[in-house]
């Protein structure tokens, strides 16, 4: 299995002199904390493990309105019905957030530990909620979940919660220029160690992968925020052994999952701990899931849609075409970008979804609601 290089790890910020200059000045003149803290939300300037609530900052929790409770226009009679038939309102419980990084617009990406109750296992999952997700135009509306998962090991961390790859502060600037939705992203722990590749799957007498992948984040998820009640409102991206895992989740879950961004992908599963259990892999082969659904009928809402990106220097480069064009038909829809110049790197997927992936994913799945 092939897996691109992890970038270099996220550095934490050091704070300036005159930032720190800045909060004692405001503490001794009686400024306050809360217009430090609003200070900080607007700069970007967070420290890592500072506690984030998505919930406080704009977003309704489990059985409150959203948005105002005392303002007319938040009343649940009034709410916009295209929105509110299609959201689901968080659930709860609330999970614990910490700030792990934050981007120049304001927003954080934090982090929390989930114990997952359908797999058992227990890991990491980092979140950021573009800005967009605390406007009170979108108060009472759900927004589309971007699951996000990296190469490597993804174990202890997924790449992709730190900036240098700037897949956040992308996904902002794209949402700005109407090229994308603005996505909730959720990045959970790939495996469960940094040993073997687990193929996102529940193999027999393993830590449940598949089952935490996409049964308790998606669970996580609409516990803590707004989304959509429907699969319009769930899609996957990765690299690499990334890739494959969300390939594989949205071949096996059409019911739940309606898109994913494929970069560099593998399409067999290849992890040593399958050896013994043979039906069990090919019940999680992107090849027989994909050939099952393109010998059925196209319909609106059945259709997966698959956005393939691989590096024009990569050695796969073959392989992922020949799958986007074998199983393209049917219920199965297919885009490849072969990224010019391209290598098998997360930094090229983030400039190939530039090219058009992010796009057309958004063009096939719900976005926000305005309400009036």
């Amino acid at each position: 299995m092939s897996h691109p290089g992890r970038p270099a790890p996220h550095r934490r910020r050091r704070s300036p002199a005159g930032l720190v200059l800045l909060v004692v000045v405001s503490v001794l003149f009686g400024a306050g904390l809360g217009v430090v803290g609003s200070w900080a939300y607007r700069t970007g300037w967070f420290e890592r493990g500072e506690p984030v609530s998505f919930d406080a900052e704009g977003g309704p929790m489990a059985g409150e309105p959203a948005g105002d409770p005392g303002a007319k226009e938040a009343r649940p009679d009034r709410a916009p019905s295209g929105a509110a038939a299609k959201t689901l309102l968080p659930t709860g419980p609330k999970a614990a957030f910490t700030t792990q990084n934050s981007i120049a617009d304001g927003t954080r990406i934090a982090v929390t530990t989930l114990a997952g109750k359908k797999s058992g296992f227990t890991g990491k999952v980092w979140v950021w909620a573009p800005k967009e997700y605390f406007d009170p135009t979108y108060a009472r509306s759900g927004f589309p979940v971007l699951i996000a998962l990296p190469g490597g090991n993804g174990y202890p961390n997924n790449y992709w919660m730190g900036t240098d790859l700037k897949l956040q502060s992308s996904l902002a600037t794209w949402s700005k220029e109407k090229r994308s939705h603005p996505f909730l992203v959720v990045m959970p722990v790939l495996n469960p160690d940094a040993t073997h590749y687990y193929d996102g799957s529940d193999i027999p007498g393993q830590p449940r992968m598949g089952t935490w992948m996409t049964e308790d984040v998606p669970d996580f998820v609409r516990a803590n925020f707004r989304t959509f009640t429907s699969r319009d409102g769930w899609a996957f991206m990765g690299s690499s052994s990334g890739a494959f895992v969300g390939l594989k989740s949205v071949l096996k879950h059409p019911d739940r999952f309606k898109a994913v961004i494929a970069s560099g992908p593998d399409t067999v599963p290849d992890s040593p701990l399958w050896a013994g259990h043979e039906a069990e892999r090919a019940a999680n082969d992107p090849r027989k899931l994909a050939d099952a659904l393109s010998r059925q009928p196209s319909a609106p809402d059945k259709d997966v849609y698959l956005a393939f990106q691989v590096g024009s220097r990569e050695a796969n480069v073959q392989d992922v075409r020949r799958f986007a064009e074998k199983y393209g038909k049917g219920r199965v829809k297919t885009r490849l970008n072969v990224i010019r110049n391209g290598s098998h790197n997360a930094k090229t997927y983030v400039g190939g979804m530039a090219e058009g992936s992010i796009q057309w994913l958004s063009e096939h799945m719900q976005g926000p609601i305005a309400g009036p």
